[in-house]
């Protein structure tokens, strides 16, 4: 028999003979130890422990997203939205208009709210709202409906517009609509500017961190066009109007065992 295999064997025995050997000696021990002594020596370790898993940060787990997905009837090609700018803007701004939008990368399937397929564009209280409503409620039914959670399983609301906050704001239109409990944590984000989404998905993970555990945080975010079309000549101030176009979406976060959400 060679030598490796001996030591393999060797090693083997040593291994699965390990723990009669540490624990004989500990036994003998603690036979001759107070009874105090052996229940400090298994408590303190049982209390530390259960310490540090009730202040621990808890995992925050991405369950699913949805975002919204306009109507074809909404789609805006450049030949339109040129037609539609002459109405609202001087020459000079629409020639500076196209020749930005022709170089901006998007694609003649982009869509604009309904409010801004008017001449001229509408941009009143009602029609923003109304755009607010069927991109934020959209999201928000699908992703409830790949979850299968319901409105009460809902245990904090981050919503984030920057230029459009009204009263009611987006989380109490949210909160209404789908009849969350009465003690949801709901925040509405205004004035945050292109980072809002960052900054929401930070606010509800650290909302859950300090929640009870298996607790779950919607986040939704968006941006409204309607009540913020520019018509006068300054350029800086017409770039929102080639660049943005409608959007949102809808985030479930939760702190909820992976094994449960299959989390991503």
């Amino acid at each position: 028999m060679s030598s490796s295999v001996q030591h393999e064997r060797l090693y083997r025995l040593l291994v699965s003979s390990m723990l009669p050997i540490v624990a004989v000696p500990l036994m003998l021990k603690a036979g001759e130890l107070r009874p105090v002594h052996v229940f400090l020596a298994a408590f303190v370790p049982a209390a530390l422990a259960a310490v540090y898993l009730r202040l621990r940060p808890h995992a925050v787990y991405m369950v699913d997203y949805a975002c919204f997905c306009p109507s074809p009837g909404l789609r805006v090609p450049f030949a339109a939205f040129q037609e539609h700018a002459s109405t609202c803007v001087d020459e000079r701004s629409l020639r500076f208009m196209v020749r930005l939008l022709e170089r901006s990368g998007l694609g003649e399937e982009t869509c604009l709210p309904d409010a801004q397929h008017y001449i001229p564009p509408e941009r009143d209280l009602g029609s923003s709202r109304d755009e607010a409503e069927l991109v934020v409620f959209s999201a928000i039914d699908d992703l409830l409906a790949k979850t299968k959670v319901s409105g009460e399983d809902i245990d904090i609301l981050v919503v984030n517009c920057s230029l459009f906050a009204p009263t009611p704001s987006f989380a109490d239109m949210v909160v209404s609509r789908y009849k969350l409990r009465e003690d949801v944590r709901s925040v509405h984000l205004a004035g945050m500017g292109c980072s809002a989404g960052l900054i929401s998905v930070e606010l509800a993970r650290n909302l859950l961190q300090v929640a009870p555990g298996g607790s779950n945080a919607l986040v939704v975010s968006t941006e409204t066009i309607t009540p913020n079309y520019y018509t006068g000549k300054e350029r800086a101030m017409l770039l929102p109007n080639c660049l943005f176009r409608m959007g949102g979406a809808a985030v479930l976060l939760s702190t909820r065992g992976s094994r449960t959400w299959c989390g991503r």
